[in-house]
This record gives structure tokens, sequence and C-alpha cells, in this order.
């Protein structure tokens, strides 16, 4: 009989397109995961290293972009400068936040867009990762 496996490789697959559009459930992946006996060090760092780079790809096609493009999806100028204004405030800080579903990925793009310090950023985004993921484990753990 054939057996699947996904493995770490798999988590970090699954991880690195959960920070994309993809609607992905790695959290799901990665308790399924740790149910099996798989390490939570290699776990956290595969799933981490993963979603990561999938954040730091929203930012560098933010970055491409130009975000007075969204007056095509009807965004207004004035709701663009509200957002402009916003990212500027909190500027990287706000990657911290880029793990939330959906809105992490749009802030992402936002963050690109608006042109956001890179280094502090992309540093920002891995805390925020490691952090849910860690989290995961550790709830896992206690349960």
């Amino acid at each position: 009989m054939f057996e699947f496996e996904i493995g770490y490789w798999g988590l970090f697959i699954s991880s690195f397109l959960a920070a994309t559009i993809i609607p992905v459930a790695s959290e799901a992946l990665l308790i399924l995961m740790l149910s099996m006996g798989y390490d939570p060090i290699i776990s956290l760092t595969s799933a981490t290293i993963g979603n990561t780079l999938g954040g730091w790809l929203n930012y560098m096609i933010g970055r491409m972009g130009n975000p007075y493009w969204l007056k095509v999806f009807g965004a207004t100028l004035e709701r663009i400068n509200k957002w402009k204004n916003t990212v500027n405030k909190y500027g990287s800080w706000m990657a911290l936040f880029s793990w939330l579903p959906i809105i992490g990925d749009v802030l992402g793009i936002a963050l690109g867009f608006f042109r956001v310090r890179i280094l502090p950023t992309f540093l920002f985004i891995f805390i925020g990762k490691f952090l849910r993921y860690l989290f995961l484990i550790l709830f896992y753990n206690f349960l």
C-alpha cells in the first residue's frame, strides 16, 4: 500500500501558501503533524520560515505596485491617502500583524505599496509569524 507523508517540506509549502491569498490552513497541518509525533522545534522552524517568506512575497508584490492603481478597484484618492497616512504613522510595526488571516496579506502588500522600510518590516513579519506558530505549539502541548 502507498503511504503519503507530507513532512516538514509540506509544512513549509503549506505555510508559505497560507501567507498568500491562497486559502491554506497551515495551522491545521502543524497541529496534525505534532499529533503524529513530529518534532515541535523543526515544525516551528519550517512553518515560520515558509510563512515568513510568503509574507515577504506579499511585501515585494506591493513594492512593485503603485497605490494609486487602487483607484481601478474603486478606491478614492481620499481613501488611498488615509491608508497611506495610517501606514506612515505606524510603519514597520504594522508588520507584526501580518499573521492575521486575510488582513495580514493585504497589510503586507500595503506596506510594500507605501514603501515602508524593508529591513524592519521583514524583521517584524518574521517575529509575528514566529510568535503565531510558537503560540500554537505551546497551546497544543498545554492541552
